[in-house]
């Protein structure tokens, strides 16, 4: 069901076939960014949203997918300055002295966990939007586009900034 007609008599069977097909997936990516608990309410948000503003959705612009997490986007959105204060946040507990079993790979984790987010938050939200639809959602720079509202090249041009700006974050100084 990629572009169903919210509009029509069955839409609420429609929504509740949508909340069935990704309601899991788009936790799953809002959990990610956030944390379980905010990306329950922010699912329940989402749906909420759809389900007033169904009439605005154009399935010729978008897939209902695409729609659905814009929405989800739109809404973390208001929660991003929480966001990059989270990821900050892990970055520094992540730099605390750590006792670990004696091996090296709880050490490296923590290290690329602190790395990650301390990356993470620094990109801008625009590119932090795309490349984490992309990377956490999975889907494709076209579906994030649509969801974000924009041109495709230019979520292109932001998933490619972003992830360079993550390469040379992460890559070791030479």
């Amino acid at each position: 069901m990629e572009r169903p007609d919210l509009s029509g008599a069955d839409a609420p069977a429609v929504l509740e076939r949508l909340y069935d097909e990704h309601a899991r997936d788009l936790h799953r990516y809002l959990a990610r960014r956030l944390d379980p608990t905010t990306a329950d309410d922010l699912v329940a948000e989402t749906y909420l949203a759809a389900w007033e503003h169904r009439h605005r959705y154009e399935p010729a612009r978008a897939t209902v997918k695409s729609w659905l997490y814009g929405i989800a986007t739109n809404l973390l959105r208001k929660h991003a300055r929480s966001e990059v204060r989270g990821l900050r946040a892990t970055a520094r507990e992540a730099a605390r002295p750590v006792v670990h079993d004696g091996t090296e790979a709880v050490a490296i984790r923590v290290d690329a966990q602190r790395d990650l987010g301390t990356a993470l938050a620094e990109l801008r939200p625009e590119e932090r939007d795309v490349l984490l639809l992309v990377a956490w959602a999975g889907l494709r720079p076209a579906e994030a586009a649509e969801a974000l509202n924009i041109d495709p090249v230019t979520a292109r041009t932001r998933l490619h900034r972003a992830r360079t700006a993550l390469r040379n974050h992460l890559e070791p100084r030479k």
